[in-house]
């Protein structure tokens, strides 16, 4: 399936599972389970929310993670503080980089915004270097948006 059309049925799916939900823990549970099962090569897909300088873990799928990463450290510390999509090709190329999973060779991280506000990231890892490019990015970033709106009260 070409990768245009993977992220079309992704947002399909996420709609459909997610429509009628407004728990944002709920919510993120399915829709890490969502990416876990539809998306190649990844082998964490996740959460983490936004507290005080901290992002918490939230609901996932892999390898147990990091329960706390601090704001401006790391992939998802940095995406977090910038506000800004994050597409690292090689981790262990990247300063300050945070091996939660030493198999993990590439990382997309999507800052979750509410209200010009990051309240949390959902976190992709892969084993394969390269493996996410611009187009994951908008896939992943789209989704991200419509999880937020379809979660209330996040965490």
């Amino acid at each position: 399936m070409e990768k245009a059309d993977l992220y079309k049925e992704l947002e399909q799916q996420a709609r459909n599972l997610l429509g009628g939900e407004r728990d944002p823990i709920a919510n993120a549970a399915n829709f890490s389970a969502l990416i876990w099962e539809m998306l190649p090569d990844i082998n964490w897909a996740g959460f983490y929310f936004r507290k005080s300088g901290w992002l918490v873990l939230g609901p996932f799928q892999g390898k147990p993670a990091c329960s706390r990463l601090q704001m401006g450290a790391g992939v998802c510390g940095t995406a977090a503080a910038k506000g800004k999509t994050l597409v690292v090709a090689d981790v262990h190329k990247f300063d300050g980089h945070i091996a939660c999973d030493e198999a993990s060779n590439s990382e997309l991280v999507v800052p979750l915004m509410k209200y010009g506000t990051v309240v949390g990231v959902i976190d992709l890892d892969s084993p394969l270097f390269n493996r996410f490019d611009q187009e994951d990015a908008k896939g992943i970033e789209a989704l991200a948006s419509f999880w937020v709106l379809a979660s209330a009260d996040i965490p």
